[in-house]
């Protein structure tokens, strides 16, 4: 059978509850003890997202293994359990109830129930006599180990930087194409004409020079230009890929979580937020 020292030594080392088919139900949350007796009685788990919520768990029938509780019940019968507040007291009713969701006999104890002895916030940090908590104990750290007396809060921030990455591709291709060209170019040519020159005392001797009467033919060869089109191949210009380097503003936008510390009991409920920071 269980003892007191067993559950709180296993408390202490942060142990998990332990179904009977060997799944993890959730961690140990805390330990309920009989007024009269002192007797260990109720042993709470810790489940859903972050430990937020608790369920009983009846100690009888439970045993140690290693740092964990193993207990013989499915994780889904005891997320079945009927929800009780875990208020540092269990009502003789909310009792009843969990007997009868375990199927087990309701055992006689004092009218009044015991106050929770509760989890020595897994640092020692509790006082166990009675369930009363010691004057300037820290609070109970219901998420986990409790390693000081402060609590942390934390918040996602954005880290936006940039990576390098190929974005396309430009390449220079060269290929040929026609087009017409029109000049103009200025061409001589060679044209006959007629010069009549009268008989002087200058030109009689050749004039008289050949037979009184003859025949005769003269021939004169023309000559004129043509246009002659040749082609030559020079080079124009060089022409090569380079890269500019532009800078562009891009507005990032996304959602961080940040945790916030609500007080209970201080003059009321208060929201602690960041602005001391």
């Amino acid at each position: 059978m269980l003892t007191r020292e067993n559950i709180e030594n296993l408390l202490n080392r942060g142990g998990n509850v332990i179904g009977a088919d060997g799944e993890k139900i959730g961690s140990i949350g805390q330990l309920y003890a009989d007024d009269d007796t002192g007797e260990p009685t109720w042993v709470t788990v810790k489940t859903g997202l972050f430990g937020t919520h608790e369920s009983f768990i009846p100690v009888e029938g439970a045993r140690a293994e290693g740092d964990d509780l193993v207990v013989p019940y499915t994780k889904d019968h005891v997320k079945d359990a009927p929800r009780v507040d875990t208020d540092g007291h269990l009502e003789p009713e909310e009792e009843d109830r969990l007997y009868a969701h375990y199927e087990r006999e309701a055992q006689t104890y004092s009218e009044t129930r015991s106050d929770t002895d509760r989890d020595i916030d897994y640092a020692g940090d509790a006082d166990l006599n009675a369930g009363t908590r010691a004057a300037g104990a820290v609070g109970h750290d219901t998420s986990g180990p409790t390693t000081d007396d402060a609590m942390t809060r934390s918040e996602e921030r954005l880290r936006v930087g940039t990576e390098r990455q190929a974005a396309g591709r430009v390449r220079l291709r060269k290929y040929v194409t026609t087009e017409n060209v029109t000049k103009t170019v200025p061409v001589q040519r060679e044209e006959v004409r007629l010069e009549r020159e009268p008989i002087t005392e200058a030109n009689r001797g050749a004039a008289m020079s050949g037979p009184d009467i003859s025949e005769e033919e003269h021939e004169v060869t023309l000559h004129e230009e043509r246009p002659v089109v040749e082609k030559e191949t020079v080079p124009v210009e060089r022409v090569r890929l380079d890269k500019d380097v532009v800078t562009d503003d891009v507005t990032v936008n996304d959602e961080v979580r940040k945790e916030r510390i609500e007080t209970d009991g201080l003059e009321g409920k208060r929201d602690i937020d960041d602005t001391r920071r």
